[in-house]
């Protein structure tokens, strides 16, 4: 067997990468028209970091696992096609802000029915709105050749920093297909690959429309339960209540269960606002305006998360951080990984600089050039900087705010940090990762979120 990738990004490389390690039996490509990151995946340094991940792609690069450029001919030679190219929210027309833009989708459709001269099955991997099959086996269907395609969907629940985790031991496969006998082959093809290693009983098989709803409501739900917590933070600072001491009180039920109920500077990643807009939006098309403005409101209460964060931290600087130095620790949308995408990191810094604020970045994976673009964008500005450790970032600030839950902030020399700081030392930290009891007793003015 031969399966071929289209997209060597965040879903497709990891994904691929197991099942090549899991079936060496199967020959896999990843393909991508980006020859900077096929490159990028054959070097020493990969495109992405997920701990685990260069072990197992150095591993079997070369030898079940190809990256290449070589669309075309990858596709004509494949028995399987996985599709996991990117689908970001349309910035233009109709949709604008919410929908999901399916141009990279229709494309790899189009050139998969010009090249395809065999039988193939398909398998959507990224994350689609509910009936873009459709899309793609109408596109399909016009193959001039008369050849017969099937079209799966297979949505990752990979969560970024434990994706190696996540493959190995999924808590499950979503397999959805046809209800038709070539359907139900073409879906038992697919579950055979990932039966190597994922326990059948935690294969789950449904029909096409079911499987693609199901990656964005997962998520939906997910996101739904961070902003729950987030939103109660907000009534615990207000009240004197500890909102780690009321998720944990609540997570004891079994109902609700504890996962999910850490509350923060708020989610950041590719997934959850781009899905939960997604199914907004479809909830709106399809004649539920009560349904759609419910999911909306669980974006807009993360947004005002981060906006609160930030005002906190002008408000405890006696109303002012102008001219004022700010650390912020951690720039990634959760530790480890180096994705920056929607970051929490973003629209605090950018608040604070509106504020005439000095801003001193660090953070231990993401490239500075990353960290100014994602902030910036093209706009030169000397008031954000990048430090190359923790401790230079905090060197002469005024306040230090905890973006990111990356472990090696818990283990920093905190009286060092201090000793080097602009006095009232400020705190902030937006994960609740430190003990800000004994931080006090260092001479910090410590705040936590929801304390």
């Amino acid at each position: 067997m031969k399966i071929c990738c289209i997209g060597a990004g965040y879903v497709g490389g990891p994904t691929m990468a197991m099942i090549a390690l899991k079936a060496q039996d199967i020959e896999v490509h990843v393909v991508d028209m980006n020859a900077k990151r096929i490159a990028a995946w054959n070097s020493d340094t990969l495109p992405i970091y997920e701990p685990g991940l260069d072990d197992i792609v150095k591993a079997r690069r070369g030898k079940n696992l190809f990256f290449t450029t070589a669309v075309h001919e990858t596709i004509k030679v494949a028995d399987i096609i996985f599709v996991a190219v990117n689908t970001p929210t349309k910035t233009y027309g109709v949709g604008a802000g919410r929908a999901a833009d399916l141009r990279f989708i229709e494309s790899v459709a189009r050139t998969i029915a010009e090249v395809a001269t065999t039988p193939k099955i398909i398998v959507e991997k990224s994350t689609i709105p509910v009936k873009t099959a459709e899309t793609i086996k109408d596109i399909l269907s016009e193959n001039t050749r008369g050849v017969q395609f099937q079209v799966l969907s297979n949505p990752e629940f990979l969560a970024e920093g434990t994706a190696v985790a996540d493959l190995q031991n999924p808590d499950r496969v979503l397999v959805g297909g046809e209800r038709t006998p070539e359907g139900e082959k073409a879906i038992q093809t697919l579950v055979d690959v990932y039966a190597r290693w994922v326990p059948r009983e935690q294969i789950v098989t449904t029909n096409l429309w079911s499987s693609e709803l199901s990656k964005l409501v997962a998520n939906a739900f997910l996101a739904q339960r961070i902003s729950s917590i987030n939103s109660i933070s907000a009534l615990c600072e207000a009240t004197g209540a500890d909102v780690d001491e009321v998720a944990n009180a609540i997570g004891k039920d079994s109902r609700i269960g504890p996962k999910f109920l850490k509350a923060s500077v708020g989610f950041g990643g590719s997934c959850f606002q781009k899905d939960i807009l997604n199914l907004s939006y479809l909830c709106e098309h399809f004649g539920l305006p009560e349904v759609s403005a419910y999911w909306a409101g669980v974006v807009q209460m993360n947004d005002w998360q981060k906006h609160r964060f930030a005002a906190r931290i002008v408000r405890a600087l006696f109303n002012t951080v102008a001219d004022k130095k700010i650390a912020v620790l951690g720039f990634a949308f959760k530790k480890d990984t180096n994705d920056t995408r929607e970051s929490a990191a973003i629209s605090i810094c950018r608040d604070l600089l509106a504020e005439h604020a000095n801003i001193t970045v660090y953070d231990p994976k993401v490239p500075a050039e990353e960290i100014r673009r994602d902030v910036l964008g093209d706009i030169a500005n000397d008031r954000l900087r990048v430090a190359e450790s923790a401790y230079s970032a905090c060197e002469g600030a005024h306040a230090v705010a905890i973006v990111t839950e990356w472990d090696e902030f818990k283990k920093l020399d905190f009286a060092k940090i201090y000793a080097s700081m602009t006095k009232p030392a400020f705190l902030f930290d937006g994960r609740n990762i430190l003990d800000l009891a004994q931080l006090a007793k260092l001479g910090f003015r410590v705040h936590g979120i929801g304390k």
